[in-house]
């Protein structure tokens, strides 16, 4: 590799590291990884609901807060989705990491969709029993969330987007 691709690549893996604007957190603490906690524990939850819902006498409570959770990841997952977009800009295009990041963001894009979908199917049956159909889009929602966040694992641990440079890490080894 020649000493400009090399300082190209250094180049392009700083940029990674840095907030595209402070709207995106400050430099080593991103927001999007505390955000994707939302979506993340509100759609478990709500398959957790769902499985009590199934097994229970009086099933309404439990389905009913599970529709509720996925509303409420819904909106985190807006929110994630809009604070990983500004982070996504900064890495430079054709990389590797980049790539990584794209298949990322189709997949929670899919994920987002199919927990729209399990709503509308939860709120447009019968709103007083689980939706075996919602709970069905749930697991396959989850699994492929499961994937997207062995991505975005791979992005933060092994490419270092969003995280601080090796000098700054140091310092908290003094």
């Amino acid at each position: 590799m020649s000493q400009n691709t090399a300082q190209q690549n250094q180049s392009a893996q700083q940029q990674a590291k840095q907030p595209k604007s402070v709207l995106a957190g400050p430099y080593g603490h991103p927001f999007h990884p505390i955000l994707i906690t939302l979506p993340i524990g509100s759609w478990v939850a709500s398959l957790v609901f769902d499985i009590i819902g199934l097994v229970s006498d009086d099933p309404e409570p439990y389905a009913r807060a599970a529709w509720i959770l996925i509303v409420i990841g819904l909106v985190g997952a807006v929110l994630a989705a809009l604070f990983g977009f500004m982070d996504y800009l900064q890495l430079a295009r054709g990389t590797t990491a980049r790539k990584t990041a794209t298949v990322h963001m189709v997949l929670n894009l899919g994920v987002t969709a199919l927990f729209a979908i399990s709503l509308v199917v939860r709120l447009t049956g019968d709103e007083d029993d689980v939706s075996i159909a919602g709970f069905v889009l749930s697991i396959v929602g989850l699994a492929a969330l499961g994937l997207s966040g062995y991505l975005g694992g791979k992005l933060a641990y092994r490419y270092g987007v969003r995280v601080a440079d090796e000098g700054t890490q140091r310092e908290g080894f003094r």
